[in-house]
């Protein structure tokens, strides 16, 4: 089976058509919040430096709740864990808006923004996890269901920072806060209502190993999965700052949501190249050859001199991404503990997005003393950094785990 019909195979499998949906309502503001809150930042008078420790304080929310939330889920099960959540998310994003009308400081703004990173309900570990149940015996169609997903989650950075540019040029970004809550709620529960869902509790219901108090990370191979995210995480995280700032150097940062969006469509254009095309046989290979490639798409975002000569070179950056991360998917289900698997597949996300957030912290402050360019090859040389980690740790990700026992490596 090639090319689109194994996205089609993959869809009308009982169920899937679904939580797609509803997983992609849910996740939703994971495409437009970091966007959103830097506007509304600016909108409210502060600084790049201030919008991106903001946007940072997101992500560092998320990086340090989400394995919690992802573990809390193996062992209690998807549908008293994953509704609450999106619950606490929308309250704090609710707090910010208001806090931040009334002229609160960032120093009181950044902790909202950290509490609704960490309260990110882990749908998109739930879903991961469960594909393998959801297509049966079609093992020969995951590696296009995981490139589907990751196609499906840059749908969302596509139309995400276009709702947040086209609000903010009618309105104001803070409508796009205001939204992101209800679209996490209303997703969130139509989720968890799913047959699939329901009873959704692998540590539990199928008694499987949990890999201890270590969990996920009971496994090298997850390890590594973690460490080369980072500074990945950094170059997405970077260039999510950058493109406003290079927007409002070219007559107006609104102009950095359609670039964000572009950027995001040449991540789906790759991811959907990769699925119709990969073997089931060779992800670790993949893995550590998509390493390789972030790093040479981003470095010539730094030449751009006008929207127009931008736009290639978006698409060129994103291209690496979605590939990349369908590749760390497809290794999860293979070395993490059968009753952590929750947990394994947020570890890597989580790693990303603290990476993300060094990589908004970080932009906004080289933006400021140095200019947009020189953020961008950071960007690109802290992404060459995986590579490296990839490479010294490739054995973890193809030679079998044994989870039996900690490993000190």
């Amino acid at each position: 089976m090639r090319g689109l019909r194994r996205y089609a195979a993959v869809m009308a499998a009982p169920h899937v058509s679904g939580l797609v949906t509803s997983s992609l309502i849910s996740r939703a503001p994971i495409g437009l919040e970091a966007l959103a809150l830097v506007l509304t930042m600016r909108e409210l008078g502060w600084s790049y430096g201030a919008a991106g420790g903001v946007a940072a304080a997101l992500a560092v929310g998320v990086a340090l709740a989400g394995p919690l939330a992802a573990r809390v889920v193996d062992r209690l099960g998807a549908r008293r864990v994953i509704v609450p959540l999106a619950l606490l998310h929308a309250a704090a994003i609710g707090a910010f808006v208001v806090l931040g009308e009334s002229g609160a400081r960032p120093l009181l703004l950044a902790p909202l923004a950290a509490l609704s990173g960490a309260s990110f309900p882990p749908v998109a570990g739930v879903l991961r996890a469960i594909w393998p149940d959801l297509l049966g015996e079609r093992h020969d169609l995951l590696a296009a269901a995981y490139a589907l997903d990751a196609v499906l989650v840059e749908l969302i950075f596509t139309l995400g920072p276009l709702l947040v540019a086209l609000l903010a040029a009618i309105s104001e970004p803070q409508w796009a806060l205001i939204a992101s809550g209800a679209l996490v709620v209303g997703g969130s529960i139509a989720f968890v209502l799913a047959e699939p869902v329901r009873g959704y509790a692998p540590g539990v219901s199928h008694g499987h190993d949990t890999g201890g108090w270590l969990g996920a990370l009971r496994s090298p191979g997850v390890r590594t999965l973690a460490l080369v995210m980072v500074p990945i995480g950094f170059c997405i995280g970077a260039i999510e700052i950058t493109f406003p700032a290079f927007g409002e150097d070219a007559g107006s940062r609104a102009l950095g949501g359609p670039l964000l969006a572009v950027w995001s469509a040449g991540s789906a254009i790759g991811g959907l190249i990769y699925g119709a095309r990969a073997s089931a046989q060779a992800p670790a290979r993949a893995f550590v050859a998509l390493t390789a490639t972030l790093p040479l798409v981003t470095l010539p975002l730094a030449i751009g001199s006008s929207f127009a000569t931008m736009v290639p070179l978006a698409v060129l950056a994103g291209l690496a991404i979605a590939p990349l991360i369908t590749a760390a998917n497809q290794l999860i289900g293979d070395i993490a503990p059968r009753g952590a698997l929750t947990e394994a597949y947020i570890w890597p996300l989580t790693a990303l997005v603290a990476g993300v957030a060094l990589g908004n912290g970080a932009s906004g402050a080289i933006i400021e003393h140095a200019s947009w360019r020189a953020a961008f090859v950071v960007a690109a040389a802290v992404a060459g950094m995986g590579i490296l980690i990839a490479h010294a740790r490739r054995a973890t990700l193809t030679v079998p785990q044994t989870v039996a026992s900690v490993p000190t490596a």
